[in-house]
């Protein structure tokens, strides 16, 4: 932050500025008859100019600071082939009509990306950034491209870790993003509709922020410093050129690509530091902590039930046999309404906490069970990743189901989606197909992976599902 006297000085040379403009304004504009002795008092006029200085000090610049930080930024190019739909590729006749019409077509795309750690070469950027790329390359602040390797990413922070083998590489150091207030001044910098590398300053306008449809689990840090198309997997630094954030989208009632009108968001370092440790130490995998249960929006009805004062909290409406939850003592009926002095509003805040936290957290609950205030305390266990249908009910075997990402989630679905079917198998013959979203089941209800395993304590005897595919769904009974 600049230095309050220079602030002050700033101030005053511009209130006085804009006193002698007017007082030279209104000499030059004065009648041609006015007295000598009023003319004597008119000021010289004089060539504006910036100063050098002020009252000796240089002028303020984040130059010197930038030095240090755009060594560290770097853009990051990504290909990816593309099958081309064709109904007629294999109609022989079109075939040998027009042979040559391409059959594949290569996408490319551009982000950002920031070293930060030199000696080992590994590079932050968003999931998104390098989704689904065949190949990735990184272009250096000194001009060098280098092929990147993928070490991990989770699609549900939008973080991802990269790793390029080059020398004399320039690292940003990583600030503790958890002191960011509002009104701090931060500075943005990537490769905006690949034109080259932009830096853009503004504020930290907000802390925390979440509840962006289509976004995963959420804790953005919300500026006004301009973020872009482009500017995606970039650094958010401080005045010290320390990294606070990865940049990761911004807002635009118009799309992004119209441009940025001030509501920008990125990922705080602390929380993409963690990922980053996690995909290091895990061979590329994020492990997520839970609670292990099944809660519901607190409606005014139901506050005025459950003898609280307001209408907010997650009520708990199951708690799984062997979760952190059982073993923490919760029960149905309690309605939590913060963790670790963060105050949670419903069930979708409760679920974004969970969703940020790893295997072994310690959370500190803030509950109200029959009215009264209680304090209990949670170790997260790991959260599971997909379960075989063989394992529910033998309609399903050959299927395997997986949690539902969270940015489809913030989207308004709930259940669980088809992670693969086997070819051959019983699920396939049942018409059950690979990235099929299981909205709902005659086993039971559910919302999450947890509760669809759950559901099947007893088999039933017809097995329907509800499922979405694409735009449209239907029914599907399990035979």
């Amino acid at each position: 932050m600049r230095p309050l006297p220079t602030l002050m000085t700033l101030a005053l040379a511009a209130a006085f500025g804009g006193f002698a403009a007017t007082a030279i304004r209104d000499g030059l504009q004065a009648p041609a008859q006015a007295s000598p002795a009023a003319s004597a008092l008119l000021p010289v006029p004089t060539t504006a100019a910036l100063p050098a200085s002020v009252s000796g000090q240089a002028l303020p610049s984040l130059a010197p600071m930038l030095q240090k930080v755009t060594p560290a930024v770097v853009s990051v190019h990504t290909k990816q082939t593309v099958r081309i739909r064709n109904p007629f590729a294999n109609d022989p006749i079109f075939r040998r009509m027009f042979p040559n019409i391409p059959q594949e077509r290569i996408n490319e795309s551009l982000g950002s990306g920031v070293i930060i750690d030199a000696k080992n070469g590994y590079v932050l950027t968003n999931h998104h950034v390098i989704e689904g790329a065949d190949e990735v390359s990184v272009t250096l602040a000194d001009g060098r491209t280098v092929k990147a390797d993928f070490i991990g990413s989770d699609p549900d922070t939008d973080v991802a870790l990269m790793r390029i083998p080059a020398q004399n590489l320039s690292a940003i150091a990583l600030a503790d993003s958890d002191g960011l207030k509002v009104g701090d001044f931060v500075v943005a910098v990537g490769n905006p509709f690949g034109i080259g590398q932009t830096v853009t300053s503004g504020i930290v306008s907000a802390v925390g922020r979440s509840g962006l449809r289509g976004l995963g689990y959420q804790n953005f840090i919300q500026t006004d410093a301009s973020i872009n198309p482009g500017n995606s997997g970039g650094a958010l630094v401080n005045l010290n050129g320390e990294l606070v954030g990865i940049n990761t989208a911004s807002f635009n009632p118009q799309g992004s690509m119209a441009g940025n009108i001030g509501l920008g968001f990125a990922i705080p370092v602390n929380l993409a530091r963690n990922i980053k440790d996690q995909l290091i130490a895990n061979n590329g995998v994020v492990r997520r902590g839970t609670l292990g249960l099944e809660t519901q929006d607190v409606t005014p009805q139901l506050a005025a039930g459950l003898k609280l004062g307001e209408a907010r909290g997650a009520l708990v409406s199951r708690v799984f046999a062997g979760s952190a939850a059982a073993a923490a003592g919760l029960k149905p009926g309690d309605v939590i309404l913060g963790a670790n002095g963060q105050r949670l509003d419903g069930r979708d805040a409760l679920r974004n906490f969970e969703g940020l936290q790893s295997i072994g957290s310690k959370i500190a609950l803030e509950v109200r069970r029959d009215g009264q205030p209680l304090q209990l305390n949670a170790t997260l266990r790991e959260q599971p990743k997909s379960i075989a249908g063989t394992e529910l009910d033998p309609r399903l075997s050959g299927a395997t189901f997986g949690e539902l990402p969270e940015r489809l989630r913030q989207s308004g679905f709930s259940g669980v989606v088809v992670e693969s079917v086997a070819r051959g198998s019983r699920a396939e013959a049942n018409n059950l197909r690979k990235d099929d979203i299981v909205l709902a089941a005659s086993s039971g209800e559910f919302d999450d992976l947890p509760g669809f395993r759950a559901s099947f304590t007893r088999n039933p005897a017809q097995l329907i599902l509800r499922i979405q595919r694409g735009n449209g769904g239907g029914n599907l009974q399990m035979q």
